[in-house]
């Protein structure tokens, strides 16, 4: 067996989690020419470690290779911009920002949220390493580093005058393959009474509801609040408080500080999440070696209801080209033999083909054309989102259907 080591403590990672097979990178789209050419796989296997408990992959390829052309881009979710602005509107009121204060959001994308500080008259600084999208908040006005972030960053922005009072990172600490360098950093950047607060799914919430999907090679790591506490603590920083978050399925939103800085306590919300967990068996190998025989059973029932669909003479399409559907899509070998195509209201995606299944991706208007009698909603976690955009698939009987955590179909 291939034995590896934790990206935290180091410590031999021995025990499985959960094997989804090979899997290609789920932000690989690829164009009709790159249909001819050979495609990449890698094994898609989640490891635990025993002694701090962090979920983790093997980083296969280098992080320039998955982000430095990147084709997510976060202004086209309509339910995500609302979450960034009322974040912006809690983090001025609970930090005290003003025009002479600094934010740095890290992995800033194309300005979601950056914006929203600018429209305050906040001064900000966007660090996204993916030009194609960095260029997008430039547009905007929004001063933007094409660069990755880490220790030697950090101390490159601090040696040029440049600390934070807060710092921003949504939905990239599991991106990070170099997770102390990356948390070291963040020590670094941040201001004596600074505040930072990073979002990531929660993996009680990934396990409870069999949310495998949201396993991809570009998740480095797969965070408990045991866990990122436990690192933050090892590079002097502080958790404080902590949001339980309905985003991605479920995610938290916590919140540190300098360990030195003893202005702000800790919340009671921190102790009790803590014992939430344990009482989950998140400190037991035996909670983690039953989660791949649930993820199994989820994979059957699918199975099942692509099938019947298909012998009943339906029609199928999916809705959304997110990551976390080229996970499930290819875990289950669904291709176009069960989904004609999918649809995606980023331009970016639309004319290219999916992962691994090279589904092709279509406009939105598509969808009118050709009534399909089920629509898959692949980025289930912005589902409600979807049945209002796409509502009038009821005019010809069109029924939406997602599949995690159970299959679901409905009006």
């Amino acid at each position: 067996m291939h034995v590896c080591c934790c990206r935290f403590c180091g410590a031999s990672l021995r025990v499985t989690m959960v094997d989804l097979g090979m899997s290609p990178l789920a932000n690989a789209y690829l164009t009709a020419e790159q249909l001819h050419h050979m495609e990449p796989f890698y094994p898609l296997r989640v490891y635990v470690c025993e002694r701090c408990w962090l979920v983790q992959l093997e980083a296969f390829t280098a992080p320039e290779s998955i982000f430095s052309d990147y084709a997510y881009f976060s202004s086209y979710s309509d339910s995500w911009l609302q979450h960034a602005k009322a974040y912006v509107e809690i983090a001025v009121e609970r930090c005290g920002l003003n025009a002479a204060s600094h934010v740095i959001e890290i992995a800033s994308n194309d300005g979601y949220l950056l914006q929203y500080f600018v429209a305050q008259g906040i001064p900000v600084l966007g660090i996204e390493p993916a030009e194609n999208v960095a260029a997008a908040a430039q547009q905007r006005g929004i001063q933007t580093l094409v660069q990755f972030f880490g220790e030697g960053l950090a101390k490159e922005l601090v040696a040029h005058g440049t600390q934070a009072d807060l710092v921003v990172g949504n939905n990239v600490l599991a991106h990070v393959p170099q997770l102390n360098d990356f948390v070291s950093g963040l020590k670094i950047v941040l201001k004596p009474h600074g505040v930072i607060t990073m979002e990531f799914p929660h993996l009680l919430r990934l396990m409870a509801e069999k949310q495998f999907d949201t396993i991809y090679h570009e998740h480095f790591s797969y965070f408990s609040l045991r866990t990122v506490r436990a690192v933050f603590a090892a590079h002097g920083l502080t958790i404080f408080d902590v949001d339980e978050l309905p985003t991605h399925g479920g995610s938290l939103r916590i919140y540190a500080r300098h360990r030195e800085d003893t202005l702000r306590p800790v919340s009671p919300r921190v102790a009790d999440l803590l014992v939430r967990e344990e009482d989950a068996g998140l400190q037991c190998v035996d909670t983690y070696l039953a989660f791949a025989e649930e993820v199994k059973a989820t994979k059957r029932r699918c199975l099942e209801f692509f099938l019947q669909a298909k012998q009943q003479g339906k029609s199928l399409a999916g809705y959304g080209a997110p990551a976390k559907g080229n996970t499930l899509l290819n875990y289950l070998g669904v291709r176009t033999d069960f989904l004609d195509y999918t649809v995606d209201r980023s331009p970016h995606k639309q004319g290219h083909f999916l992962p691994g299944t090279h589904i092709p991706i279509l406009h939105p208007d598509v969808i009118t054309t050709t009534r399909p009698d089920y629509l898959v909603i692949l980025p289930w976690n912005i589902q409600e989102e979807v049945r209002q955009q796409m509502a009038h698939i009821r005019e010809w009987g069109g029924r939406f259907v997602a599949l995690i955590p159970d299959v679901v179909v409905s009006a």
